[in-house]
């Protein structure tokens, strides 16, 4: 039996930072999939699991100590940055923040973190993108613009010396597992990487290469559409 429940969408960006992590630190879980184009996520059933209407979900479905007999209510959050924080404290193996003896360090991480969950996902949101459409707007054109905001603050700061290998060393952190599934909705809109952010390229490049990230990759999902799907 599978440690958690995720329930996730395959092209859900805030999805695949849970997938990565997960993948990552070698955690067992289920995808249960919530279709967000037939608004699933917003279905009774759903709202009762997160009030928040929205993917990913993360559910523990069993102790995190297995020695541990006493039956527990399934543990829930419904925001992926608090359970990579979450995953991160209670499964310690493959850590995705710089150790707690180095603290400028890990607020330079949740720094690159928070650029990309406040300042740059969100206008990538589908319920934002109806929003803006509803208003006469163009969503498409709208997020381009905000996202190359957040990927230029994004490579300023690791421009600027934190980058190795990745975003923060030659370790992977937070930061990247945030990054990525940020820069693939990039390129979606229509956004050069490359050309304008070559430190975010090269660290996406090398995160790319790694089998957990491969796997956790919008098209690998069980529900991709075929047509879409790795070959």
């Amino acid at each position: 039996m599978s440690d958690y429940n995720l329930y996730a969408y395959w092209r859900s960006s805030c999805s695949a930072r849970l997938r990565i992590a997960l993948n990552i630190k070698g955690i067992s879980y289920d995808n249960i999939t919530v279709n967000l184009l037939k608004d699933e996520q917003l279905s009774a059933e759903h709202r009762a699991l997160n009030p928040s209407c929205s993917v990913p979900l993360l559910v523990r479905k069993k102790p995190v100590d297995a020695t541990t007999t006493t039956t527990t209510t399934p543990f829930k959050i419904g925001q992926s940055v608090a359970a990579l924080e979450y995953l991160d404290e209670v499964h310690p193996e493959a850590p995705l923040l710089p150790p707690s003896s180095d603290p400028e360090a890990r607020a330079v991480v949740r720094t690159l973190v928070n650029i990309v969950a406040c300042d740059i996902q969100p206008v990538t949101n589908l319920r934002i993108m109806r929003r803006v459409r509803s208003l006469g707007g163009n969503a498409e054109e709208w997020n381009r613009e905000l996202i190359v905001d957040g990927l230029r603050a994004y490579e300023d700061v690791i421009a600027g010396g934190c980058a190795g290998r990745y975003s923060y060393g030659d370790d992977v952190t937070m930061a990247d597992v945030c990054l990525l599934p940020g820069v693939w909705n990039a390129k979606r809109f229509g956004v050069e990487v490359a050309g304008q952010f070559p430190t975010i390229a090269k660290v996406t490049e090398n995160l790319e290469q790694l089998r957990a990230v491969q796997d956790a990759f919008y098209v690998n999902q069980p529900d991709a559409p075929e047509e879409m799907r790795a070959k």
